[in-house]
């Protein structure tokens, strides 16, 4: 079933698509069948352009990334979960260099939380993946550089991915509420977990995509493309949990 997600994921994505509409052109360029030749190019470009297009990348991000507003108002709460993103340890670096823009965002949120909850506790969370150090313990050290106090701060580092991130945060919290911190385009598929697992989850969405209206004289750029993207992923990830929750 993991391979299975992983190799959709994977291919069911604008480039790789745009990729396989160009091997299919090129192959019927062998057969010297030039008709359809041109005709899965110019579909391939077609696609490409569409979805690296901004009115057409935001449309697609924008219900995932407002499906829940931001926190202004703040619960009182004592928890505030972080869910893990991605870093690449390298002792060169600070550690702002060494955490992923993603990561970043999603601490500074919940920097932002915690200084405004003088009895909150931070929970950063993810394991390593193919680097040495857990994402958990990158962001416990971008922490204390920061002055929070060690005995504010949990790790969990052993989840691979949000469902254990979750078993975790249960079995740790119970029936406690607290504040849950990840991008807003991933927000709905994270609550989604959460909320099958019954876990008391007050979302703090950060690091939107979709920030400015969308241009319709802008150029397509790379940038929309990883928009678009992110949007097939989610899509396709919030399914997943759906097709997963009905067995």
């Amino acid at each position: 079933m993991f391979f299975l997600k992983k190799l959709i994921s994977g291919f069911l994505m604008p480039l790789p698509i745009a990729l396989i509409l160009l091997c299919i052109a090129l192959f019927f360029l062998h057969k010297k069948s030039y008709f359809k030749s041109k005709v899965f190019i110019s579909i391939s470009l077609l696609w490409l352009f569409l979805f690296s297009y901004s009115p057409i990348a935001n449309r697609l991000l924008f219900p995932l990334e407002y499906s829940y507003k931001a926190l202004k108002t703040i619960p009182q709460v004592n928890y505030i979960v972080v869910l893990g993103s991605g870093h690449k340890t390298n002792e060169h670096l600070s550690i702002t260099s060494q955490l992923n823009t993603t990561a970043l965002n999603r601490f500074i949120e919940a920097y932002r939380l915690y200084k405004n909850l003088p009895n909150a506790k931070l929970i950063f969370s993810g394991y390593g993946g193919k680097d040495k150090t857990s994402h958990a313990f990158m962001q416990e050290k971008l922490a204390l550089e920061l002055k929070i106090k060690k005995e504010d701060i949990i790790t969990i580092s052993k989840p691979k991915d949000t469902k254990e991130e979750a078993l975790a945060i249960k079995e740790l919290l119970k029936d406690e509420k607290f504040i849950l911190v990840t991008s807003a385009s991933y927000m709905k598929r994270a609550m989604l977990i959460f909320n099958n697992l019954n876990l008391n989850a007050i979302p703090a969405v950060t690091n939107h995509l979709t920030k400015d209206k969308a241009d319709f004289f802008s150029r397509p750029s790379g940038f929309n493309l990883y928009k678009s993207e992110v949007a097939f992923h989610e899509y396709i990830g919030i399914l997943w949990e759906k097709i997963k929750a009905s067995f």
